[in-house]
């Protein structure tokens, strides 16, 4: 296992890997040195490219579906209208509380980070008229 940082989903996965493969090592060893530095290494390509800005619903939101490979089919299949979920992402209209119940139960979404309040986009209201 050779230590280098992480451009690619191909790198990604191969750090996963070999975290995987490092996981019981003993502390104070070099294969648990190479396990803590990888580790490092994932944590931070994670943060650059999926940050987590869990204040504002709708991010968390698309940070969600981004990490599940989830569509806006996907979200408009899980709440009935593919209309309504791109609204939904465009912040042309709020979740409704049914809409978090269903996000919090189905996709495990934490409803915490769903109900706060939120603004919504006058812009793109026009930009679609």
């Amino acid at each position: 296992m050779q230590l280098k940082y992480i451009h690619s989903k191909k790198d990604y996965t191969q750090a996963i890997e070999d975290i995987d493969k490092l996981w019981y090592a003993e502390a104070g060893t070099p294969e648990y040195n190479h396990f803590e530095i990888l580790v490092e290494l994932l944590d931070a390509y994670e943060r650059l490219r999926w940050p987590q800005d869990t204040s504002d619903p709708i991010a968390a939101l698309k940070f969600h579906m981004l990490q599940r490979d989830y569509t806006e089919k996907d979200l408009g299949d899980l709440i009935g209208s593919l209309e309504r979920a791109e609204k939904i992402l465009d912040r042309q209209i709020k979740l409704s509380l049914s809409v978090i119940w269903k996000l919090h139960k189905t996709w495990n979404i934490p409803a915490e980070s769903l109900i706060k309040p939120y603004l919504l986009d006058p812009n793109r209201n026009k930009a679609k008229k």
